[in-house]
């Protein structure tokens, strides 16, 4: 198995246990969502987008594009994290969607390489 697979598929399972983990409702992650004041109605809708970029990434080891686009997709989405980590002065917590970006990162970078 290449480097790339292998990132590629452990980012994508990382990614989704987030997502999943936010549509149960999993009290680690709902309580954060409460005090960084997002909205419940976002929740859904951000789960779905979290469950969408790790099937593509997934996707994307057979139709590149895809993996880049999903890639490029959650790049954005958790830095939209940190900017709102940080804007919530919750300094404390800000390294938790940055063990999301910085795979994510590194499976763009290596989807931009293959």
């Amino acid at each position: 198995m290449s480097t790339t697979v292998a990132v590629t598929i452990l980012t994508a399972a990382w990614v989704g246990f987030s997502g999943l983990s936010l549509m149960r409702r999993a009290q680690f992650v709902v309580e954060p969502l409460v005090q960084y004041e997002v909205p419940r109605s976002w929740w859904t809708p951000l789960a779905l987008a979290k469950l969408a970029g790790a099937a593509g990434l997934l996707m994307g080891l057979a139709v590149p594009v895809v993996g880049v686009l999903a890639g490029t997709g959650l790049v954005l989405y958790f830095l939209g994290a940190v900017i709102t980590v940080l804007r919530a002065r919750s300094y404390k917590t800000v390294a938790f969607p940055l063990l999301y970006l910085a795979p994510v990162t590194a499976t763009l970078a290596l989807g931009l390489t293959a």
